[in-house]
């Protein structure tokens, strides 16, 4: 459905008050996930999906000391390493994806993380809220706003967007957001959804963000 003219203007208004917010409460974009290396990095992100960040840095505490680079992963058993991962959601699936983005990496990018939305979403395992995760991390470049269960949330109960895909909802919000603030707005919708409003429905009226829209206190979207 399209949105009218002025229905737009207003979304507008009120993305940029919420990313005004985000941006004065958290002004340094930074992942919580734990990693040393920058394949580390992508290993995580692509552990988290539908985990928590606690539970992915659990496991990658005693991981990582045994797997440091994309060739430490490519070598990987993949029996073995589906176990050594077996405490996180959908552990098989990501075990693959892994281990044949590691193996990709060595082949054509010399064991580097490549730093194009095209050539990580080639990778297995890397769709466009994972490659722009790494994007912003990893090399501080902003080319896209990372849509995560905490930013759709955020979306839905503040009505920037209409759509139900999350590739589709960063467009909707990079539209709606002026291109130098795209680094606040996961970063910042994680960290505000984690430790001030969580996806429960509760008594959030006097939370900074809801005070900005109030209607988004009586609105709770369905996850997924």
């Amino acid at each position: 459905m399209s949105v009218s003219p002025v229905s737009e203007d207003e979304r507008k208004k009120r993305a940029r008050k919420i990313v005004a917010y985000l941006k004065k409460t958290y002004p340094k974009p930074e992942s919580e996930l734990a990693y040393r290396t920058r394949f580390q990095f992508v290993v995580a992100v692509i552990l988290s999906a539908q985990c928590t960040d606690k539970a992915v840095n659990k496991l990658t505490g005693t991981l990582f000391k045994r797997y440091k680079t994309s060739s430490d992963f490519a070598r990987a058993r993949p029996t073995a390493f589906a176990k050594e991962i077996s405490s996180i959601p959908f552990f098989r699936n990501k075990s693959k994806a892994i281990i044949a983005a590691a193996q990709a990496i060595e082949k054509d990018f010399g064991g580097k993380v490549p730093k194009t939305e095209r050539e990580l979403t080639a990778l297995p395992g890397i769709g466009y809220k994972t490659a722009h995760v790494v994007l912003g991390e990893l090399f501080d470049i902003w080319e896209g706003i990372a849509t995560d269960t905490h930013v759709r949330r955020f979306a839905k109960r503040f009505d920037l967007t209409g759509a139900r895909d999350l590739t589709k909802i960063s467009k909707d919000l990079e539209a709606l957001i002026p291109k130098k603030d795209w680094k606040y707005v996961n970063n910042g919708l994680v960290l505000y959804g984690r430790y001030v409003c969580p996806a429960r429905p509760h008594e959030c009226a006097m939370h900074p963000l809801t005070k900005l829209w109030p209607p988004s206190a009586h609105r709770w979207p369905k996850a997924g």
